[in-house]
């Protein structure tokens, strides 16, 4: 009968995921209410995203049918782009994923021979130590080997691995949980439908795709640009009461009212292959993680203000451009009919979703394509004004060859010969655009100040502030302007976030050849140097070349030929800032955060003086810390509060790819502290008193060899081996969904450390 069952349930999970790839609200299966939780807080952790373990997705239930596959998305030493491996996307059968190389890790015949069963089962016999550290043996590393064993090659796994049955290098699961989930899939682990959309939620989404699908060239292009920016976002309706989920925007084959034909491309601006085609929302039943969670409203003042941006204003789109390989990725060919100062304002009304995109998107991902950015920076925006050179589309259009970002299909050879090709190109469009600059100056008598920079408008937008982290191999940004204050700071106009948005986003392809993704990676120098110069430009000009070495020490010498060179395009006109103080950057700083209103950051606001104390200098002790630490602090009325550690590690440059401890600079080194959480991959948790305050911050500061951080650790560390482990990432998780409802997501414990 179980037998008989498991092949009912498998027959008729291929009918629903056949329907749920076609369709927009057909019934689709998901975990059942006991189920999901379990599921969730103790695999997803870990198998969630591009780089779940063996690719074993679990984060939504046709990931655990689809199964393992032995090959990764993140793969640094690929020659040639990898197969297309995009849940819900690029199989829409059983058979299908089975052809692309993915195995089945449960057992329709017998159950308990399933590879999720047996891993389950394997933590049981080879339970963990119930305190210090693991051995060596276990590789925690971001770039492990991995195993990812076949049915009939888990007898040798067992033999060879005793110790890392799942959850892997942690506690196993209690005995209520095991006994929930085991049964469940001794069952066939059935899916359950989830429940129907409401009727209000339907004619939300209707009126949306009738809105992104009418006939005329200004919505026809106005929806292309939409969909190229937001297609990596989570969509919600935020004035409905319990939607039913997240939406993408996809584009699809069948109109609004018929089920969804999804035109899977590689990228948002491909050629999709048909002549008609139109944008839809398509509910995605899938776990909210939150290193790849970006939520985005829509709802109806949403769509008046895309009206009013888009719609209204006197302008023509006469011809609609098509997707030539040659121009299609180029956002300011593609786009020139679109007022440029709309494009900005779009971008700018949700600025932390458009950086965010570049951070949680697939190329934020390890170390290398992360040490392009500094540990611990600022980030504000020129002001939306048609007078800027950069807002006029004719300009941009101009300039489009010179600001041309990498193409997908460059060899791993091309992409070392290329910098210097891309350097030329760069100064020749700093040049103009300075020229062009000094032009508008002269003409409307503008100056160099603080006018010059958005502070969130009449409505004081609070994406008009942003603090962006490194955390080594992997990255956080949030509104505000957040800790003390950094080493350097971004100062972005349009064509430099539209440059950062397709090189980073849209044109970034995850499964794409190294060549491709370290091109991207070295062109990224150039716009990093680019918001860096926006920034210098309000300083005294005495002031920028010596802080502009400050910056690049030890650099390379074509680097630091082109961050030098006096043809870089800096545009060489003294600041309008009266500064007061020998320490101009400092001041200049302090400016920008009297100056935006949402630069205050009261959410992570830290007042207990301890805590404060850690953040008034650098010093070398912060090294000895993890890039990111949640502190759980227990007060006397039962009630919690939690502060986030952050080590900026400081370097003498980022202006070169590899040979990034060689620039270390751990004297230098700071800690922000925030209060709640920042950072999607925690690498400790900390659990403490409130009486314990003082001692914790002054132990931080004593700090003076790893023997004295192992002592730390014992006393208020968490390591994954102690009992109450997943009891902790339980209440911390139901902490953050509590504080930030829209934003928050399962944490990553792929990065959590075993020192």
């Amino acid at each position: 009968m179980r037998i008989i069952l498991s092949s009912m349930l498998t027959t008729c999970w291929l009918f629903t995921v056949a329907a749920n790839a076609w369709g927009q609200f057909s019934p689709v299966q998901g975990f059942p209410a006991e189920i999901k939780p379990i599921v969730e807080q103790r695999c997803v952790v870990c198998h969630g995203c591009y780089d779940a373990p063996c690719q074993l997705k679990l984060d939504a239930w046709p990931g655990l049918e689809r199964g393992a596959s032995k090959s990764k998305v993140y793969d640094g030493t690929r020659l040639r782009p990898a197969e297309l491996t995009r849940l819900f996307e690029d199989a829409h059968s059983i058979e299908e994923w089975r052809s692309k190389g993915f195995y089945p890790v449960l057992d329709d015949n017998d159950p308990t021979q399933g590879t999720m069963f047996k891993m389950l089962q394997l933590k049981q016999d080879f339970p963990l130590p119930r305190k210090g550290r693991l051995p060596d043996t276990f590789d925690f590393s971001l770039d492990r080997d991995q195993s990812c064993p076949k049915p009939d090659e888990f007898s040798g796994y067992r033999e060879q691995r005793p110790y890392q049955g799942m959850p892997f290098g942690f506690p196993g699961l209690d005995d209520e949980r095991l006994d929930t989930l085991t049964r469940w899939l001794k069952a066939g682990a059935p899916g359950v439908s989830v429940p129907a959309v409401p009727d209000s939620e339907r004619a939300t989404v209707r009126n949306w795709e009738q809105f992104l699908n009418a006939p005329d060239n200004k919505t026809r292009l106005m929806s292309r640009y939409v969909y190229e920016h937001l297609f990596i976002g989570d969509l919600h309706f935020d004035t409905l009461e319990q939607p039913s989920g997240w939406y993408k925007l996809v584009r699809s084959r069948t109109p609004p009212g018929e089920p969804v034909d999804l035109i899977a491309s590689r990228r948002p601006y491909d050629d999709p292959g048909v002549e008609h085609f139109y944008y839809r929302l398509q509910l995605r039943h899938m776990t909210r993680l939150a290193k790849r969670h970006m939520p985005y409203a829509l709802n109806p003042a949403r769509q008046a203000r895309w009206t009013a941006l888009f719609l209204e204003p006197d302008y023509s789109v006469d011809t609609l451009p098509g997707y030539g390989e040659k121009t299609t990725s180029n956002p300011f060919i593609t786009f020139q009919q679109l007022p440029v100062d709309t494009r900005y304002r779009f971008m700018l009304d949700e600025a932390h979703f458009t950086i965010m995109a570049y951070i949680k998107g697939p190329v934020c991902r390890g170390q290398v394509a992360l040490n392009v950015i500094d540990d611990h920076f600022w980030v504000a925006f020129v002001q939306p004004d048609q007078r800027d050179p950069d807002q006029q589309a004719s300009f941009l259009a101009s300039q489009a060859d010179r600001m041309r970002l990498p193409q997908a299909k460059k060899s791993l050879l091309m992409t070392a010969l290329r910098w210097r090709s891309y350097a030329k190109s760069q100064r020749r469009y700093l040049e103009a655009r300075a020229e062009a600059i000094a032009k508008v100056v002269d003409a409307d008598q503008i100056k160099l100040d603080m006018d010059l920079i958005w502070n969130g408008g009449a409505e004081q937008n609070e994406n008009a502030a942003l603090t962006v982290f490194r955390h080594f191999d992997s990255a956080s940004v949030v509104k505000g302007f957040v800790g003390q204050q950094p080493k350097t700071m971004w100062v972005i106009d349009y064509s430099l976030l539209e440059r950062i948005h397709y090189l980073l986003v849209a044109d970034f392809d995850v499964y794409g050849a190294v060549g491709h993704q370290l091109e991207s990676r070295l062109y990224m120098d150039f716009l990093r140097m680019e918001g860096e110069q926006g920034f210098l430009m309000l300083l005294p000009k005495a002031d920028r070349d010596a802080l502009r070495n400050y910056w690049y020490r030890g650099a390379e010498s074509e680097a630091r030929a082109y961050i030098l060179s006096p043809r870089h395009g800096e545009f060489e006109r003294e600041s309008d800032i009266a500064f007061s103080s020998d320490d101009t950057k400092a001041e200049l700083m302090g400016l920008f955060e009297n100056h935006i209103p949402a630069a205050d950051a009261s959410r992570y606001a830290v007042t207990e003086s301890s805590l404060l104390s850690l953040m008034e200098g650098p010093s070398s002790v912060f090294h000895y810390l993890p890039q990111t630490s949640f502190v759980q602090v227990l007060k006397p009325d039962g009630a919690r509060e939690t502060y986030t550690l952050l080590t900026n590690s400081a370097h003498s440059n980022i202006a070169q790819l590899f040979a990034e401890e060689e620039r270390r600079l751990p004297e230098e080194d700071t800690l922000t502290v925030a209060r709640g959480f920042i950072g999607a991959y925690p690498n400790m948790f900390f659990q403490i008193t409130q009486g314990q305050l003082e001692a914790f911050a002054q132990a931080i500061q004593n700090l003076d060899s790893d023997d004295d951080y192992q002592r730390f650790l014992e006393r208020y560390g968490e390591r994954r081996t102690v009992p109450w482990f997943w009891k902790l990432s339980d209440d911390l998780y139901e902490e953050y969904r509590r504080a930030q409802p829209i934003e928050a997501g399962l944490f990553d414990l792929n990065r959590y450390e075993n020192r």
